[in-house]
């Protein structure tokens, strides 16, 4: 006999609430929460596991069962960056043509760099959405540049009406995440003598590191009403600047009260002892993107064990993409099917 539901009260109310009194601490949905919380993020339910969880949770009380199934096993969908194919050395590669390489390889979703859009016209735009579709793959990120490192209020807010205006792009192309860069002290102007540094510069004379914080930190709230209206998350990278460093990262994240504001993994961006780093990211990772460097890389080269990234995603129970970024000069008609069999194989096994 089914069972008797208290007055006023429907199958599908009562699976909301188990859902949400589930998610209440999770490490996405409360940002300001250190990731290194003794709450393990594997033993709650995952934001990411939500309408699936409400869906069956429903169906079952539904019918009389009001077990609902454990979470499967996390599981994780591969993609490819645009820059995988373009390293800003060369000319544009187009991006219809990496979505044709991502349908050949049945890989799921393509990372498109904005800078190696043609155009920002409706016409390119809506071709883009529509070549992505009848080939079967998802546009699952824009992967933006913006600097709100700046003394210079006016020249931040430029950077914040930037971001905004990629937020509506990509809303037009139909994907729900940016990557954000936090910004540099640029006091080392050229990219290539930054890598030679290994990423670190001198802080602008006259400012401290608690300046940049500050200013990256208030620009990213500027951007937030903007994300939450349009549903694009922001996904901020542990890119060069204030976010080389987990503790500078993890330091904006937390600083932010937002469900729209989460990080981006790039798992070839801690140039010395990555894993505990990629481990103290994991927990509030929404997009990953994933480094190789077939041929050597154009800056430098990291021998990293993806099936140990793998676990390192598996224990905070990890459902999103894993988005290629072949960095190596090896050619990208090798270099990527290649890399996409190495990921399958660690992601299968991790």
């Amino acid at each position: 006999m089914p069972p008797t539901l208290p007055k006023g009260a429907s199958a599908s109310s009562l699976s909301l609430k188990a859902v949400m009194t589930t998610n209440q601490s999770h490490p996405f949905l409360d940002p300001a929460r250190p990731a290194t919380d003794s709450r393990a993020p594997s033993s709650t339910m995952e934001r990411r596991n939500f309408l699936n969880t409400l869906a069956l949770g429903g169906a079952a009380l539904a019918s009389g069962c009001v077990s609902i199934p454990p979470t499967p096993s996390p599981r994780v969908k591969l993609g490819i960056s645009t820059y995988s194919y373009w390293h800003f050395r060369t000319e544009k590669y187009p991006i219809e043509r990496i979505i044709d390489h991502a349908a050949e390889l049945g890989v799921e979703g393509v990372d498109i760099l904005h800078r190696q859009m043609a155009n920002e016209t409706p016409e390119y735009v809506q071709r883009l959405k529509r070549h992505a579709f009848i080939n079967g793959v998802d546009l699952i990120a824009l992967s933006i540049h913006q600097d709100f490192v700046d003394p210079s209020a006016e020249i931040r807010q430029k950077n914040i009406e930037h971001t905004i205006g990629c937020i509506r792009l990509a809303h037009e192309l139909g994907i729900p995440c940016i990557r954000l860069n936090s910004g540099r002290w640029n006091t080392i102007r050229s990219f290539d003598d930054l890598m030679a540094a290994r990423g670190e510069e001198p802080v602008l004379p006259g400012h401290s590191e608690a300046d940049g914080f500050q200013w990256c930190i208030d620009s990213i709230e500027r951007c937030l009403p903007d994300a939450e209206r349009y549903g694009v998350a922001l996904a901020l990278e542990n890119h060069w600047g204030l976010t080389r460093t987990p503790e500078g990262l993890l330091r904006i994240v937390n600083a932010i009260d937002s469900d729209w504001l989460g990080v981006l993994m790039d798992t070839g961006n801690f140039l010395e002892d990555p894993y505990p780093k990629l481990e103290a990211i994991a927990p509030q990772t929404i997009f990953v993107q994933a480094k190789t460097y077939y041929g050597e890389g154009e800056w430098y080269t990291l021998d990293l064990d993806y099936r140990r990234v793998a676990e390192i995603l598996r224990r905070v129970n990890y459902n999103g993409y894993v988005s290629l970024e072949m960095e190596g000069k090896d050619p990208a008609a090798t270099a990527v099917p290649r890399s996409i069999a190495m990921l399958r194989e660690a992601f299968r096994q991790g």
